[in-house]
């Protein structure tokens, strides 16, 4: 079966209380290799049948109105994996 994956993420003008944190971790742990964690949200919607244009329109849609706030983030994909 088709799974559609959406990704959210916070508005890149937002700050990301979760990201800073695990980047503090990074920090003391020794780990300086990356200048900053921004964290988001991964949803899999798994298809029953094949994805048509209006499957995936649909996710989109979905993305775009449940499972992401506007007014905070971002739907950064909407993609079909195997």
């Amino acid at each position: 079966m088709p799974t559609i994956v959406v990704d959210v993420m916070p508005k890149a003008e937002l700050l990301d209380p979760q990201g800073k944190a695990v980047s503090g971790a990074l920090a003391r742990l020794g780990v300086e290799d990356f200048s900053s964690v921004r964290i988001g949200k991964r949803f899999e919607l798994t298809v029953e049948g094949e994805v048509t244009d209006e499957v995936l329109a649909e996710a989109k849609r979905i993305a775009d109105e449940i499972l992401s706030n506007s007014v905070i983030e971002d739907v950064v994909g909407v993609e079909v994996v195997a």
